[in-house]
């Protein structure tokens, strides 16, 4: 631990940013296999519920960079073709 006190305070940040970023993350990981799982079910009324929740949620990953922007496109081009292959 630091002992200075700016250094303490940031140490204090970090961890909650992290613990922020963590959970955003899985969030955001569930979402897709969400999708993932109704594709492979056929079932298109979830997959496409599922598709516009990770849709949103790879938009918050991207303006607020907890993923690159181009990582969001090709997941969301992916998903969108998934999705409609599903009859």
């Amino acid at each position: 631990m630091a002992n200075i006190k700016s250094q303490k305070k940031r140490a204090l940040t970090n961890a909650k940013a992290n613990r922020k970023n963590s959970s955003e993350k899985s969030r955001l990981k569930t979402a897709l296999k969400k999708v993932n799982a109704a594709v492979a079910a056929k079932d298109k009324e979830a997959a496409v519920k599922a598709f516009n929740e990770a849709n949103s949620l790879l938009d918050k990953a991207a303006s607020s960079r907890l993923k690159h922007k181009n990582y969001v496109a090709r997941q969301k081009a992916r998903l969108a073709k998934a999705v409609a292959t599903v009859e």
